[in-house]
């Protein structure tokens, strides 16, 4: 089904920047609403329930997985992490653009929900800048950083199946990049004769 608005979604492997910049590109852009997920991990930080994702207890994840709530759900470092179908169809059938922010497994099932969607993968510059901001960030422990590590060659391996790919090496020109496939995407045939279709019609474009 198409819908008004676009979806676009961004993954990444553990310290490539993606929260960072999907942060950044929504204080830029008042059109672009963040999903946010449901996730069984605890609070990290400042995080806030309902802001940054929903933490849900084991059993309250198991519900939704059981009532098929989620377009996505995958194990991720441990966890489960979850984003429900209402939530984006409501949005995107408003007209509302929306980013969605997940590891690669949930970004490629949400494909196949949703055929609009654009994807979006986020690289480091190299194996070296990587770990380095794994430790900068000071939240995990050295065996935690092995296992991210680890993860994102398998991560990194499924790039090829995102539509654009963007390497973080100077955050200003991968936020510029980011900016850019969204107005890009806004600018399709496509998505203008969904989003404007009023406008097409009066000028009796089929």
């Amino acid at each position: 089904m198409d819908y008004p608005g676009n979806l676009f979604v961004v993954a990444a492997p553990s310290g490539a920047g993606k929260s960072s910049l999907v942060k950044a590109l929504l204080e830029l852009d008042s059109h672009i609403f963040l999903s946010v997920s449901h996730t069984t991990r605890a609070p990290r930080g400042q995080e806030k329930h309902g802001r940054d994702y929903f933490f849900a207890s084991q059993p309250e994840f198991d519900a939704m997985v059981a009532s098929n709530a989620f377009v996505e759900w995958a194990h991720v470092h441990g966890r489960r992490y979850g984003t429900s179908k209402k939530a984006i169809e409501e949005r995107i059938a408003q007209g509302a653009d929306v980013i969605l922010e997940i590891d690669f497994q949930g970004a490629l099932q949400i494909k196949q929900a949703f055929a609009n969607a654009v994807l979006i993968f986020i690289l480091p510059p190299s194996w070296e800048e990587l770990r380095s901001r794994l430790e900068r960030r000071g939240e995990d422990s050295a065996e935690v950083i092995e296992l991210r590590l680890k993860n994102a060659a398998t991560e990194m391996a499924e790039a090829a199946k995102f539509d654009f790919v963007i390497i973080n090496e100077l955050f200003e020109r991968a936020l510029f990049d980011l900016k850019a496939i969204a107005h890009a995407q806004r600018l399709k045939y496509a998505a203008q004769r969904r989003a404007r279709a009023a406008t097409f019609e009066s000028l009796n474009i089929p």
